[in-house]
């Protein structure tokens, strides 16, 4: 048994669930493609191997924390170009999750295993659909080497992590190529919002009742938003119910509004019964209703 510091990749579909129901075949045929023509040449390129894929997660390591990085941004520049030969529902958003950290290494298949790989996994589920997290040790090697920043996603708490990590999200500082959209890019503004509050309450199909307050002004100095969602471990807002997905929705502002947009969940989100793409921000407001899964939640000013 050989034990290696290594920079690790990990990255998970979003949605996968939702778009196997939906066409199976089809699915599985665009997750083979995206597997050989986009994260296979890519990881190469970045100087690393690729581990492993089960389902629609995959693991690749390198020896280097700047080469684990810039292949997780030609990644997801390339699945950007890919995902432009796809029908909308079936466009696939990995998040991705780097990591760096020492790794145990099987010798005879050459997998690996560790506290560091499952961190990875764990940093892996706070990235954005389309998206890049990484560890502060990863954000410390490379910071100065690549032409991109990374974004305070704050400490977490992490399920069967002792201390609380803290993850930075990768963000594209150039303008893309032309005709190219990067889900990377992203820009951040200094602003002060009134102190307003929005109650969330509602309650399921049975009667079980959820309540939660999103304040605006708090709302602003979170860059990746709050996500609503069923695991305590991986959301801000809370919903613990089977309908509702680990990931299902994110709360962000545009400018001073509220928004909210579908994280590939499996049972949908909509506001005034109208069905939320997945990935499309559809404005919220005191007034509004909003459907998460199967619980029904109004939203009012307090």
């Amino acid at each position: 048994m050989q034990r290696r510091l290594a920079a690790i990749v990990h990255a998970d579909l979003a949605g996968f669930t939702r778009m196997m129901e939906g066409a199976e075949t089809r699915t599985f045929r665009h997750l083979k493609s995206a597997q050989t023509d986009v994260w296979r040449p890519a990881i190469v390129a970045g100087g690393g191997r690729l581990v492993g894929t089960a389902g629609d997660a995959m693991l690749a390591e390198f020896s280097s924390a700047v080469g684990a990085v810039s292949a997780a941004i030609d990644i997801q520049e390339r699945m950007a170009r890919f995902n432009e030969e796809l029908d909308e529902n079936q466009r696939m958003l990995f998040r991705v999750g780097v990591h760096l950290g020492e790794v145990i290494v099987d010798e005879e298949d050459q997998n690996i295993f560790g506290d560091g790989v499952n961190l990875a996994a764990r940093i892996q589920a706070k990235a954005e659909p389309g998206g890049i997290a990484v560890s502060r040790a990863v954000r410390d090697v490379t910071e100065l080497r690549i032409d991109y920043t990374f974004v305070d996603g704050g400490e977490h708490q992490m399920k069967n992590v002792s201390r609380p990590v803290h993850i930075y999200h990768v963000r594209n500082t150039a303008p893309p190529e032309a005709g190219v959209t990067v889900a990377l890019s992203s820009k951040t503004t200094t602003r002060i919002l009134p102190q307003i509050t929005l109650r969330f309450e509602g309650a399921n199909s049975v009667g079980q009742k959820y309540s939660f307050d999103v304040a605006l002004d708090k709302l602003i100095s979170t860059p990746q938003g709050m996500v609503i969602g069923r695991s305590a471990d991986q959301c801000e807002l809370v919903i613990p119910h089977a309908t509702v997905s680990r990931r299902h929705a994110r709360l962000t502002l545009d400018g001073d509004a509220l928004q909210i947009e579908d994280l590939g969940s499996t049972n949908g989100t909509a506001v005034n019964g109208a069905l939320v793409k997945a990935n499309s921000p559809v404005a919220l407001q005191a007034g509004s209703r909003l459907r998460v899964g199967d619980v029904e939640l109004a939203i009012r000013q307090v």
